[in-house]
Protein backbone atom coordinates (compact mmCIF):
# COMPACT_ATOMS: atom_id res chain seq x y z
CA UNK A 1 0.00 0.00 0.00
CA UNK A 2 2.01 3.12 -0.84
CA UNK A 3 1.47 6.01 1.27
CA UNK A 4 3.93 8.11 3.68
CA UNK A 5 4.15 9.42 7.35
CA UNK A 6 5.75 12.69 8.43
CA UNK A 7 6.33 13.39 12.59
CA UNK A 8 7.05 16.64 14.26
CA UNK A 9 7.64 18.32 17.59
CA UNK A 10 5.38 20.97 18.86
CA UNK A 11 6.47 23.29 21.58
CA UNK A 12 2.68 23.45 22.50
CA UNK A 13 0.53 20.95 24.94
CA UNK A 14 -1.36 17.92 23.16
CA UNK A 15 -4.65 19.90 23.92
CA UNK A 16 -3.43 22.83 21.97
CA UNK A 17 -1.94 21.34 19.13
CA UNK A 18 -5.26 18.86 19.05
CA UNK A 19 -7.37 21.76 18.83
CA UNK A 20 -5.86 23.09 16.05
CA UNK A 21 -5.94 20.03 14.39
CA UNK A 22 -9.51 18.81 14.73
CA UNK A 23 -10.83 22.83 14.16
CA UNK A 24 -10.99 21.40 10.19
CA UNK A 25 -13.22 24.51 9.74
CA UNK A 26 -10.59 26.88 10.10
CA UNK A 27 -7.86 24.94 7.90
CA UNK A 28 -8.24 27.01 4.94
CA UNK A 29 -7.15 29.98 7.18
CA UNK A 30 -3.85 27.89 8.73
CA UNK A 31 -3.27 25.90 5.73
CA UNK A 32 -1.85 27.11 2.21
CA UNK A 33 -2.74 23.70 0.66
CA UNK A 34 -6.26 24.12 1.61
CA UNK A 35 -8.58 26.58 -0.47
CA UNK A 36 -11.58 26.10 1.56
CA UNK A 37 -13.61 23.16 3.91
CA UNK A 38 -17.43 22.48 4.04
CA UNK A 39 -19.20 20.32 6.87
CA UNK A 40 -21.85 18.50 5.52
CA UNK A 41 -23.36 17.67 9.13
CA UNK A 42 -23.67 19.77 12.51
CA UNK A 43 -21.54 19.49 15.54
CA UNK A 44 -18.01 18.32 16.14
CA UNK A 45 -16.19 15.56 14.29
CA UNK A 46 -17.35 12.41 15.19
CA UNK A 47 -17.11 9.01 13.17
CA UNK A 48 -19.23 9.02 10.59
CA UNK A 49 -18.68 13.07 9.78
CA UNK A 50 -17.92 14.50 6.37
CA UNK A 51 -16.35 16.75 5.24
CA UNK A 52 -16.02 18.35 1.63
CA UNK A 53 -12.14 19.54 1.44
CA UNK A 54 -11.37 21.74 -1.60
CA UNK A 55 -7.33 21.95 -2.53
CA UNK A 56 -5.20 23.30 -5.32
CA UNK A 57 -4.40 20.87 -7.88
CA UNK A 58 -6.71 18.38 -6.78
CA UNK A 59 -10.69 17.54 -7.41
CA UNK A 60 -12.92 18.46 -4.03
CA UNK A 61 -12.92 15.18 -1.91
CA UNK A 62 -15.85 14.16 0.31
CA UNK A 63 -13.95 13.32 3.60
CA UNK A 64 -15.35 10.49 6.36
CA UNK A 65 -14.48 10.02 9.54
CA UNK A 66 -13.56 6.53 10.55
CA UNK A 67 -12.33 6.52 13.67
CA UNK A 68 -11.75 9.13 16.29
CA UNK A 69 -10.52 9.43 19.74
CA UNK A 70 -11.03 12.69 21.22
CA UNK A 71 -7.80 14.72 22.10
CA UNK A 72 -5.93 12.15 20.50
CA UNK A 73 -6.17 11.20 16.69
CA UNK A 74 -9.02 11.45 13.69
CA UNK A 75 -8.62 8.95 10.65
CA UNK A 76 -10.66 9.59 7.44
CA UNK A 77 -10.79 8.28 4.00
CA UNK A 78 -12.08 9.37 1.13
CA UNK A 79 -11.55 8.89 -2.39
CA UNK A 80 -12.57 8.24 -6.46
CA UNK A 81 -14.03 4.70 -7.51
CA UNK A 82 -10.91 1.99 -7.39
CA UNK A 83 -8.99 4.18 -4.51
CA UNK A 84 -8.81 4.76 -1.12
CA UNK A 85 -7.03 7.91 0.69
CA UNK A 86 -6.51 7.07 4.22
CA UNK A 87 -5.55 9.96 6.61
CA UNK A 88 -4.61 10.09 10.06
CA UNK A 89 -4.05 12.86 12.41
CA UNK A 90 -2.40 11.33 15.67
CA UNK A 91 -1.55 14.14 19.00
CA UNK A 92 0.49 12.46 21.37
CA UNK A 93 2.80 14.21 25.17
CA UNK A 94 6.58 14.91 24.06
CA UNK A 95 8.89 15.82 26.66
CA UNK A 96 8.89 19.28 24.39
CA UNK A 97 5.16 19.76 24.14
CA UNK A 98 3.33 17.33 21.67
CA UNK A 99 4.20 15.36 18.61
CA UNK A 100 1.80 15.20 15.52
CA UNK A 101 2.15 12.39 13.11
CA UNK A 102 0.51 13.01 9.62
CA UNK A 103 0.25 9.98 7.94
CA UNK A 104 -1.17 9.17 4.12
CA UNK A 105 -2.38 5.64 2.48
CA UNK A 106 -3.53 4.50 -0.57
CA UNK A 107 -5.38 1.53 -1.63
CA UNK A 108 -7.66 -0.09 -3.99
CA UNK A 109 -7.03 -1.30 -7.14
CA UNK A 110 -5.98 2.03 -8.79
CA UNK A 111 -3.79 2.81 -5.89
CA UNK A 112 -0.37 2.23 -7.82
CA UNK A 113 -1.39 4.75 -10.66
CA UNK A 114 -3.30 7.34 -8.39
CA UNK A 115 -0.13 7.22 -5.85
CA UNK A 116 2.49 7.76 -8.86
CA UNK A 117 0.43 10.71 -10.64
CA UNK A 118 0.29 12.17 -6.90
CA UNK A 119 3.34 11.59 -4.66
CA UNK A 120 4.93 14.61 -5.32
CA UNK A 121 2.13 17.15 -4.55
CA UNK A 122 1.49 15.03 -1.78
CA UNK A 123 4.55 14.87 0.03
CA UNK A 124 4.61 18.91 -0.56
CA UNK A 125 1.16 19.11 0.81
CA UNK A 126 1.52 16.99 3.96
CA UNK A 127 5.08 18.85 4.84
CA UNK A 128 3.35 22.12 4.04
CA UNK A 129 0.56 21.00 6.52
CA UNK A 130 2.44 19.62 9.16
CA UNK A 131 4.54 22.98 9.58
CA UNK A 132 1.08 24.99 8.98
CA UNK A 133 -0.57 23.07 12.08
CA UNK A 134 2.80 23.70 13.96
CA UNK A 135 3.02 27.68 13.40
CA UNK A 136 -0.45 27.79 14.49
CA UNK A 137 -0.19 25.55 17.52
CA UNK A 138 2.92 27.80 18.89
CA UNK A 139 1.35 31.08 18.50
Amino acid sequence: MPGLQLTVVIAAPPERVWDVVVDVERWPERIPTVDSVERLDDGPLTVGSRTRLRQPRLSPAVWTVTELTDGTSFTWTSGPPGVTVTAVHDVEPHPDGSRLTLGLTVSGPLAGLGWLMTRSLTERYVETEAASIKAAAER
